[in-house]
């Protein structure tokens, strides 16, 4: 991804956010604040950019955050649980409208069986209570192409979330059952023989 890709999607971001009136904090840890540098890159991006955290150490995450130990004891700093309690945590304590988190491993080293480099973890969370986590797995790519792909990833998350919760999908019509109209039927008429009165005989 070239740089021109983060700011393009940067700007449409910002342009987005103030439109609709919303601020922004990012929640940083492999990326190392690339994702609040695209943003403040942009120029009168201070009416949107809040603050970017950046905790990189387990420490940090919890301090700066409000990680519970037992999150990333239990599920490590690169997981779904993780990202989401980052994102919450700079949701509640910059105050803002939306933030985004990031937590992956970048490479070249720092990776186990099942969680291989390039993969990272994405929340976005938003005040009125959405939050939207997505995992991805770049790939042994090098640290700066996962870095740089993470950064593109986080801004798409956020337009996303800028543009509101999407409308629910219109329930689908079953098809009328026409009617078929009941014909009357007419009385059946049963037929009455008459009886002829005998003639006496003369």
């Amino acid at each position: 991804m070239r740089g021109s890709d983060a700011r393009a999607l940067a700007r449409s971001l910002l342009d987005l956010c103030r439109m609709r009136k919303l601020t922004v904090a990012t929640a940083e840890s492999c990326t190392g604040g690339l994702v609040a540098g695209a943003l403040t890159d942009i120029p009168g991006s201070s009416d949107v950019i809040d603050r970017g955290f950046v905790t990189y150490s387990n420490d940090a995450k919890r301090a700066m955050l409000g990680v519970k130990t037992s999150t990333l004891d239990t599920f490590g700093a690169v997981s779904k649980e993780t990202a989401q309690a980052m994102a919450i945590g700079a949701l509640e304590r910059a105050g803002v409208d939306l933030a985004v988190s990031i937590t992956g491993i970048a490479g070249p080293g720092g990776a186990t069986p099942n969680k291989p480099v390039g993969l990272v973890h994405f929340a976005v969370a938003a005040r009125d209570g959405r939050i939207l986590h997505r995992e991805c797995r770049f790939g042994a790519l090098g640290r700066s192409v996962v870095r740089e792909r993470s950064v593109i990833e986080a801004l798409r998350m956020l337009t996303e979330m800028a543009r509101g919760p999407k409308a629910p999908a219109p329930k689908k019509r079953e098809p009328a059952v026409r009617a078929v109209p009941r014909v009357a039927r007419a009385p059946r008429r049963v037929a009455v023989k008459r009886r002829v009165p005998k003639r006496k005989g003369k």
